[in-house]
């Protein structure tokens, strides 16, 4: 079991970018300092990139993209699993980075980096199915063939760095891609290792980590004229921000997985303790509820709430919250101050509000750094005011609403300009079906929460993003049908 001072160790040495297979340090030569959310002490520095670092990412990577789009799909499929064995042999390692540069438990950072390694082995496994069609034609042939963009630009957010860093390369390397990646300014350490792992085993330039600000280094690569494809995982904010930076001067396809304010429905007939431990679990308060796909807003009909609130009352009563590097512990720190005084505010705004009531939990953990208990608040209906009810705070707080009817059940879930996932519990097949139907988001679980199938499209509807991950199509999404006639008679 790695400690605390084990992985101060382990992050406090010297930490470049990776451009090209080579480490090296940004072209301004400025740096940023790297917190330890548990702690709230410097444990190391990073390059703090620029736009010249951005164009040298760049430019390595359209250079290896000439002899990676001609290696043959299977050997592409190769050296994917050969990254993949690579990341999983140093799984203590980047499970303890994640851990002290993130805030979460050690305990669940081991199972991202089992979830990286299991994705990359999935994409590769996909190499043979991204395949063109035939086109029945007179006298002559017909038929496409999927080809790469080039340079691919992969932006990824904090609350799951490795896997977000390592499985994000899978896609678009088994398609020909070769990818410049952007890692969150918060959690970057994770992401450079990755890349020196890229760098050792796959071509020069074939991965590329550039770090710094969104400001600069995300709206570089967003905006290269050389990037034709764009990936972003983060706000709704920021990604309506990218769209624009996008086509400021060269059209680019770009896919968003964006937020979400998800709706977990409990009607009537619902094993209510089963809901309980769904609703507990979709909260994904494990990594303090940073997580967009988190169930943050229980729909509880009102003839089971007194039930509902008395059980998560009682679960989230036992959660042990402090040292991410503690086998004990269920919850750690949230990513940052800044972020953390966001997620209080919130929980202030709701302790103030004179119609909402305390469940359970009251915010910060005094005195203990950036450390926040599961907090529930209880609503008397979803029309009432407050930024409890309708803001991602993308934090371990859960709004508890009641509703009395199936129509209003929908109505309340379909009421924000959001649609990522849902969460719907019920012994009714018939509700179950219906809900299914009328429910606007892209991943929806019956009687249970959180879980990501393998193999399944994963994004969300209206402003919860564009595009789907997980699954072959976003392989597809990563190349570009060429149409091919060959006439073979007069």
């Amino acid at each position: 079991m790695t400690t605390l001072a084990e992985a101060r160790r382990l992050v406090a040495r010297p930490w470049g970018m990776v451009v090209g297979g080579e480490v090296i340090p940004s072209a301004s030569g400025r740096e940023l300092d790297v917190w330890a959310p548990g702690t709230e002490e410097v444990i190391a520095r990073i390059p703090e990139g620029c736009a010249a670092d951005v164009d040298a990412a760049v430019a390595s990577a359209g250079t290896a993209a000439v002899g990676w789009r001609r290696t043959a799909p299977t050997e592409r499929a190769r050296l994917v699993r050969v990254l993949a064995d690579a990341v999983a042999e140093e799984r203590e390692e980047l499970a303890a980075i994640d851990a002290i540069d993130n805030g979460s438990p050690l305990t669940l950072m081991r199972g991202d980096v089992d979830l990286a390694v299991q994705r990359l082995h999935y994409y590769a496994g996909l190499a043979l199915e991204l395949r063109g069609e035939s086109i029945p034609v007179d006298g002559g042939i017909d038929f496409t063939r999927m080809e790469p963009f080039g340079v691919v630009g992969r932006i990824v957010p904090f609350n799951h760095p490795l896997m977000f860093a390592a499985s994000s390369l899978g896609a678009p390397l088994v398609a020909g891609n070769t990818v410049v990646l952007k890692p969150s300014e918060h959690t970057s350490l994770s992401a450079l290792r990755i890349g020196e792992i890229a760098a050792r085993v796959l071509p020069a330039g074939v991965v590329n980590v550039v770090t710094g600000l969104g400001a600069e280094v995300g709206t570089r690569l967003t905006e290269h004229p050389d990037v034709p494809r764009v990936a972003f995982t983060g706000s709704v904010e920021t990604g309506r921000l990218i769209q624009k930076q996008a086509a400021n001067e060269v059209v680019k396809v770009v896919s968003l997985e964006l937020g979400g304010k998800n709706p977990l429905v409990v009607f009537p007939d619902a094993d209510v303790r089963a809901a309980v431990a769904g609703a507990v679990r979709g909260m994904n308060v494990t990594w303090q509820g940073q997580s967009c796909g988190s169930t943050t807003r229980a729909l509880v009909h009102r003839s089971l709430l007194d039930d509902f609130k008395d059980g998560i009352r009682a679960a989230f009563d036992g959660f042990v919250v402090g040292d991410p590097f503690d086998p004990e512990t269920d919850m750690g720190a949230l990513v940052s101050r800044p972020h953390f005084e966001r997620v209080a505010r919130f929980i202030a705004q709701g302790r103030s509000d004179g119609a909402a009531r305390i469940v359970v939990g009251d915010g910060p953990v005094p005195d203990k750094g950036l450390f926040v208990r599961p907090t529930v608040l209880s609503f008397p209906h979803a029309d009432h005011e407050s930024p409890v009810l309708d803001s991602e705070i993308f934090g371990p707080v859960l709004a508890v609403v009641p509703f009395d009817t199936y129509d209003e059940a929908v109505a309340i879930a379909n009421r924000l300009p959001l649609g990522l996932t849902a969460s719907v519990w019920t012994t009714s097949l018939k509700t179950a079906t219906r809900a299914v139907r009328d429910i606007d988001a892209g991943y929806v679980w019956i009687n249970h929460s959180s879980a990501h199938i393998p193999g399944a499209p994963f994004g969300g509807t209206k402003s919860s993003g564009v595009g789907r991950e997980e699954d072959l199509s976003e392989i597809y999404s990563y190349a570009q049908p060429k149409n091919v006639f060959i006439k073979m008679e007069d």
